[in-house]
């Protein structure tokens, strides 16, 4: 496992209070269903101020961290903090400081902008609801459609008025699980600019997300796979800590040739990036012998590429033992 950039956790028997260094400090956090971990033994720690990307395939087992982080579930096993309250105990108080946004748009269809904003207002009990929501209106850009039906804005949109309604209570932390599915590339970066202004005005986040070019945008990433983590760091470090040689074949190749390249000994990863393929792997003697067939085809060009963090993942979800697959151990 490449983990690099985090200092170690300490054991779970350690005292779990918090010296204020650390906005979400969990150790061994582990979810079951079934009898079968979705979420296995989680350490992460995150600063304040800080924007961490939170990655993995789907059923990876990041919503249900989430979820446990925000006091919406309960840990089977595991211990810790988020923003100094015990994420056992505190679960209510945790409630009030965090922003969740979930992947579902979650708001009321049927009621304005403004209408819906007011209603969350109402439920965190804000003693100046008004003033609250015309902040939250004026922070998101979206006093000119403040009477707009939720039902009738488009996803970009949408995804403004749900970062508006997290952000209503002044929360020290944002989770934010996929909040840029199926919006545009626009959008997607208005979102990110606005992320990167609320870390600098101290709030930590939490977001999970597939896009590759959005974990550049973050401070650091763990990602995490069938319920493990699997890296953590900085985008840098993540990379250079897996130890990839990559080599870009550009070309036609034949499905035939991309099957035995996947079969090869030694080579961890086969992804297409555009008219080329990444073959990847860590043993370069090896990845040269299994593409030493295609080295003779005048139609096929290949020279040796700098890995990225696509590379990264793809090989390391290659190298993941899934724990629903048939026979895996429960």
């Amino acid at each position: 496992m490449a983990d690099v950039g985090v200092d170690k956790a300490p054991p779970a028997t350690t005292n779990i209070a918090n010296d204020g260094r650390w906005a979400i400090d969990v150790r061994g956090l582990t979810k079951r269903y079934g009898g079968r971990a979705v979420v296995d033994h989680v350490d992460l720690q995150l600063a304040p101020g800080r924007i961490c990307g939170f990655l993995g395939p789907n059923g990876s087992g990041k919503t249900t961290t989430i979820r446990m982080l925000c006091g919406l579930l309960t840990p089977d096993e595991g211990e810790g903090t988020c923003l100094g309250l015990d994420v056992r105990r505190d679960a209510p108080l945790i409630k009030r400081q965090v922003g969740y946004m979930t992947q579902r748009f979650g708001l009321y269809e049927d009621l304005s902008i403004r209408q819906n904003l007011d209603f969350v207002g109402r439920l965190f009990q804000l003693p100046q609801r008004k003033q609250a929501v015309d902040e939250a209106l004026a922070r998101l850009g979206l006093e000119g459609r403040q009477h707009q039906l939720a039902g009738a804005l488009s996803g970009g949109w949408k995804q403004r008025l749900a970062l508006a309604a997290c952000l209503i209570h002044q929360p020290r932390l944002l989770l934010l699980d996929e909040p840029t599915a199926g919006v545009d590339p626009k959008a997607r970066r208005d979102f990110w600019d606005q992320i990167h202004q609320l870390a600098g005005q101290g709030i930590t986040v939490l977001v999970s997300t597939h896009y590759m070019d959005e974990a550049e945008r973050c401070h650091e990433l763990v990602y995490i796979a069938y319920g493990r983590v699997l890296a953590r760091g900085a985008e840098s470090d993540i990379v250079a800590a897996a130890g990839l040689h990559v080599v870009e074949v550009a070309g036609a190749l034949s499905p035939a040739q991309v099957d035995a390249l996947r079969a090869a000994p030694g080579v961890q990863s086969v992804a297409a990036f555009g008219a080329s393929v990444h073959v990847a792997g860590t043993d370069p003697a090896a990845l040269q012998q299994a593409l030493a067939p295609l080295a003779g085809q005048l139609c096929l060009i290949l020279k040796p590429a700098e890995p990225n963090l696509e590379d990264v993942f793809i090989s390391l979800i290659g190298q993941a033992q899934d724990n629903f697959a048939p026979g895996a151990a429960a």
